[in-house]
């Protein structure tokens, strides 16, 4: 064993470790400085694009929209009404018959005056890398808003640039309307999946769970 290792084995554990913790980090920080000028938290400042796109949040044992899930359809429903988006993508989780996430962002939708013909539905978004993906490839989405949680947006709209749409966010609130244990669990995810996300954009580059025939937005 070299002696420089025996020497300093403590410094480059020391090192290892520290590199371990700051990666992620350091990651998160990159992913929102790159994105910064594609993010807006005010519906009015949201430039016009033809599609919105709004992910899937979760819905509760009666079909309905969680809070979060609720707040990003409103979103898309507050620039359909003022003209900023004409088409609405909604992309989330279907797995089961018993789980449909974009039938509930739908039916919400709806019932808030957007007209069925104008919503789009993506059955197989399981994560916001497969949402992306399918966005450009099944539905030849070019650019669009995308409509998320603030915590998400950055990685959300990185994402979809890097897999060629030109993404800019809408954020909706987070932090100080939901619960803050809540937000420590969302935020720390969010730190993970950004690792997730590199990997899958700049490494790996996986094929999303289903593909299938291309739909269109019309």
């Amino acid at each position: 064993m070299p002696k420089w290792f025996v020497l300093h084995w403590r410094f480059l554990c020391l090192l290892i470790v520290l590199g371990t913790i700051l990666t992620p980090f350091l990651l998160t920080v990159y992913i929102k400085m790159v994105t910064n000028n594609r993010r807006y938290f005010q519906v009015e400042k949201v430039p016009d694009e033809p599609v919105a796109i709004v992910f899937g949040a979760g819905v509760w044992a009666d079909g309905t929209p969680t809070p979060m899930l609720a707040d990003r359809v409103e979103g898309a429903v507050e620039l359909y009404r003022l003209g900023r988006v004409h088409k609405i993508l909604m992309t989330g989780d279907n797995g089961t018959p018993e789980y449909n996430e974009v039938v509930a962002m739908q039916q919400y939708a709806e019932r808030l005056g957007v007209p069925s013909k104008d919503i789009k539905l993506d059955y197989a978004g399981f994560s916001t890398y497969e949402s992306c993906y399918r966005a450009k490839v099944i539905f030849g989405v070019e650019r669009a808003v995308l409509i998320t949680q603030k915590y998400h947006l950055p990685r959300a709209v990185y994402t979809c640039n890097q897999l060629g749409i030109e993404a800019v966010g809408l954020g909706t609130p987070d932090w100080g309307k939901f619960k803050d244990d809540s937000m420590r669990f969302y935020t720390q995810r969010e730190v993970l999946a950004v690792i997730k996300a590199i990997l899958e954009l700049h490494i790996i580059r996986p094929k999303p769970t289903f593909l299938g025939p291309f739909e269109g937005m019309s």
